[in-house]
């Protein structure tokens, strides 16, 4: 079966967060859902760039999904005010299903109380806010995968890609992609 994700956007959403992860983890074969988190369905990036999601939030049922990808950007504040992220990522957290937050992102998973005791990392913007997180491109706990920032986009959907098809998946798609496999 097609592991299930979520990727959950608003306007001022990284660009760069959002379709690296997307691209590679559908050549690996997720099925991969752009939802926005509010209409309209077209929602305008940091850098202008104009995404049409596939569906809005209100249309969608969470459950249906196995990851929570949360790209991070100036977007970032709205799904903060807003709170349905948060408790989303909740839910995912009390179901045990994989949650992904790059950059400023995982500021909604410290809202909704679930990075407090564990290793994290995320955007030097919110890293003092966020108590506790740690100087590195990419950390795993458990079944929570944050980064930094748009330049550890690729590392950070790599690891994710492992994580739901396993290291030889990712090596034929670093070989496709012509990715040096010690990069």
């Amino acid at each position: 079966m097609k592991p299930r994700v979520l990727c959950l956007i608003t306007n001022g959403f990284e660009e760069i967060e959002t379709v690296t992860p997307v691209d590679l983890l559908r050549r690996l074969g997720a099925e991969v859902t752009i939802v926005a988190l509010h209409p309209p369905k077209q929602v305008i990036g940091r850098s202008g760039i104009r995404m049409e999601a596939d569906a809005v939030l209100e249309e969608i049922d969470p459950e249906e999904f196995e990851v929570l990808l949360l790209p991070g950007g100036p977007g970032y504040k709205e799904m903060r005010e807003d709170g349905r992220p948060a408790r989303l990522a909740r839910r995912f957290a009390e179901q045990g299903k994989w949650i992904a937050a790059i950059c400023a992102a995982p500021a909604i998973l410290w809202d909704a109380g679930i990075l407090q005791g564990r290793s994290f990392t995320a955007h030097a913007a919110v890293r003092e806010e966020l108590r506790g997180a740690v100087e590195a491109e990419v950390v795993e706990d458990g079944k929570i995968l944050t980064s930094r920032g748009p330049g550890t986009a690729l590392r950070f959907a790599l690891v994710l890609g492992e994580k739901l098809f396993g290291a030889e998946a990712v090596l034929q798609l670093r070989k496709e992609i012509m990715l040096d496999p010690a990069d």
